[in-house]
């Protein structure tokens, strides 16, 4: 049994489809079980709810202890950013296409009240921290909770780099660009970049290559202690960027340092006590599926 929860907040990306009607069955539902609830201001905005108080978002945390989020992956890598700095522990109910982070359908919100009764799995995921310096300045900074990845410009070009682990001389590289993920991230983008797939309770962070311009050019893990360096070559001919979630794009010139390392606070996301990482695995990322004569 986990600590219950008395307090709600509630975020969504309302323009999603499905998630506007979502969210109303999700506000009633709560108020007949008496919970109090709060709906982060831009979400009631779009749903012109009147009879819930609003919280803007820097706020949710001084007066909820479980933030609600109704969307995809997408909607909840929001939500964790702001929840993060508010120690908040974050729900999602899946109104996306893969959901692989956010578990209860729209069906199923009869799981809220167990999850609420303190009948969960709670589970720590650790986010990486970047910063960009250049000629001795700070020139961006960002957190990732699935991946940092250092990505062509507009104009597609080869980027040439090096990379450092705890000051280490790991190799340098000519390629499309790099993936630096999480566990969590290790099933979003990297994976589509042929990088392995890692549990989410492992202390490891995966480094994948994109299209390198190599035949030896391999992912690796490496423990999730460990201080990665990215130098961009200064002969490199053009500025990549730096993207941390798909978010902001940081650009990085020639002769950047890019360091990425883990961060001392954790997001805390709370599953269903029916919740199976291998069973989402499977149902969908369609992975380990049972072969029909074995069925």
């Amino acid at each position: 049994m986990g600590n219950t929860f008395k307090s709600l907040g509630i975020i969504g990306r309302v323009k999603n489809t499905g998630v506007k009607e979502t969210l109303k069955t999700l506000i009633a539902y709560l108020l007949k079980l008496n919970i109090q609830i709060y709906i982060e201001e831009e979400t009631a905005d779009a749903l012109n709810e009147a009879n819930v108080p609003l919280l803007a978002r820097d706020q949710l945390g001084n007066h909820c202890d479980l933030l609600v989020v109704v969307g995809g992956d997408g909607s909840l890598l929001h939500a964790a950013h702001i929840a993060i700095h508010q120690n908040l522990p974050v729900l999602g109910i899946n109104r996306g296409s893969l959901g692989f982070l956010t578990d209860i359908l729209p069906t199923e919100l009869s799981d809220i009240e167990a999850i609420l009764q303190g009948k969960y799995i709670l589970e720590k995921r650790f986010l990486l921290t970047t910063s960009i310096d250049f000629q001795g300045q700070k020139i961006g900074q960002d957190d990732a909770l699935n991946e940092a990845a250092l990505i062509p410009d507009a104009v597609p070009h080869m980027i040439q780099f090096e990379i450092y682990i705890d000051d280490q001389f790991v190799c340098s590289q000519s390629s499309d660009g790099l993936i630096i993920a999480t566990p969590t991230g290790s099933t979003a983008y990297a994976l589509s970049g042929g990088g392995p797939i890692l549990h989410p309770q492992l202390d490891a962070i995966v480094l994948v290559p994109m299209f390198p311009h190599s035949l030896n050019s391999r992912p690796i893990v490496v423990e999730g202690n460990r201080q990665i360096n990215v130098i961009i070559s200064p002969h490199n001919l053009t500025s990549p960027r730096l993207s941390c979630d798909g978010r902001a794009y940081i650009t990085t010139p020639p002769g950047s340092l890019i360091t990425i390392q883990k961060k001392s606070h954790q997001l805390n996301l709370i599953h269903p006590i029916s919740y199976n990482y291998y069973k989402s695995l499977r149902s969908k990322l369609h992975w380990g599926k049972k072969l029909k004569y074995m069925e």
